[in-house]
């Protein structure tokens, strides 16, 4: 196994978790963005406010795209599992 090899494999995994986790991070950004502007504009400075909706959204996201989360996931456990013989030898 070459550090080439090792730094690629590392790569993909970093990608995949990025591409899994891409969904519910926008999402609570977006949420996030968007109580943070109706709390600038009302001036409501409460703290519970910023939070309940993301961990809502986030919550929705998951329902929503995890499916597809999980299919992203065992295709690269698939493919990692699949290929052991090559990382081996």
């Amino acid at each position: 196994m070459s550090s080439d090899f090792i730094i690629t494999l590392a790569g993909q995994a970093v990608y995949t978790v990025l591409k899994a986790s891409a969904p519910m991070l926008v999402l609570g950004l977006a949420v996030g963005l968007l109580v943070s502007i109706f709390q600038a504009t009302t001036q409501i400075q409460e703290q519970t406010l910023g939070f309940i909706p993301k961990i809502v959204a986030v919550l929705l996201s998951i329902i929503l795209f995890g499916p597809w989360i999980l299919n992203t996931l065992v295709d690269f456990t698939y493919n990692l599992l699949n290929n052991l013989y090559k990382y081996i030898g």
